[in-house]
């Protein structure tokens, strides 16, 4: 065990962790300095507290991002749900075959998330009334609008997902379930975007014009050159055009974001 590495991950959530200790914090910020037995006669009476908070802390976030997820998937389930009822949106053939898949893997997606959240002993939220004609009067009797925002949710799901992925890594179980989602997520906004005859993959310099102005947000950021340590990506041996080294890299979107999106519809 390296109680060094241990101890560094607790402080990263909570940093006051040495505070916390009282009398007994200075044994925690110099225990390089301390003989083996002193070092052992200090761990077990503050330890196991602060291990308490250090994952209660890590729970709660992990919770609000199953529950974030959750909504996530709630709206799309929905979203398909009511397409494939409503009377001849989706007219029967390939089409409506890859749009009642894709239902299922949502239905199945929310399955996963409430059985997951369950599994922490905690309460999945109840699924909301989304309004998906708040915006998009249309939605449910013009295909192409109905593509168009079928096109933003799947695609605004592999950008929320990446973005959440940080405050999963305290729990592999958890981060591994998302990152499977994250990628069926990425396989549906390929499809849909190809059923729209659009590339696979985002081209950030006319994304925008090929939206309507409500759905803008969901591509914010992507004309992003700047990735890792290269400032600018058109710069390297590659001779990349801007349009081929955005469409290379995904970018993030941050949970206000994607509240922001979500708001339109409900």
């Amino acid at each position: 065990m390296n109680i060094f590495r241990i101890i560094e991950d607790i402080e990263k959530v909570d940093s006051e962790v040495y505070n916390r200790l009282d009398s007994r914090r200075n044994a925690f910020k110099n225990l390089g300095t301390f003989g083996k037995k002193a070092t052992l006669a200090a761990i077990p009476l503050a330890l196991g507290s602060i291990f308490q908070k250090a994952y209660g802390q890590s729970n709660g976030m992990i919770l609000e991002v199953l529950n974030f997820a959750l909504k996530l998937e709630y709206l799309e389930r929905n979203f398909y749900t009511q397409a494939l009822a409503a009377d001849g949106l989706i007219a029967d053939g390939a089409a409506r075959t890859a749009i009642q898949t894709i239902q299922m893997h949502e239905a199945a997606h929310v399955d996963l998330l409430i059985a997951t959240i369950q599994s922490l002993n905690a309460t999945p939220i109840s699924e909301p009334t989304f309004n998906f004609g708040k915006n998009f009067p249309d939605w449910n009797t013009n295909y192409q609008t109905f593509l168009t925002l079928a096109q933003a949710f799947e695609d605004t799901g592999v950008r929320a997902y990446k973005g959440q992925a940080a405050n999963l890594i305290s729990n592999d179980a958890v981060l591994t379930a998302a990152l499977q989602i994250h990628s069926v997520e990425a396989r549906h906004a390929a499809h849909i975007r190809r059923m729209r005859s659009n590339p696979a993959w985002i081209i950030s310099a006319g994304e925008s014009s090929n939206v309507p102005a409500g759905a803008q947000p969901v591509y914010a950021g992507e004309d992003n050159l700047s990735q890792g340590s290269v400032n600018d990506i058109t710069t390297l041996g590659g001779g990349y055009s801007a349009e081929i080294a955005t469409a290379a890299f995904d970018e993030p979107l941050t949970k206000e974001q994607v509240v922001e999106i979500v708001s339109l519809f409900e």
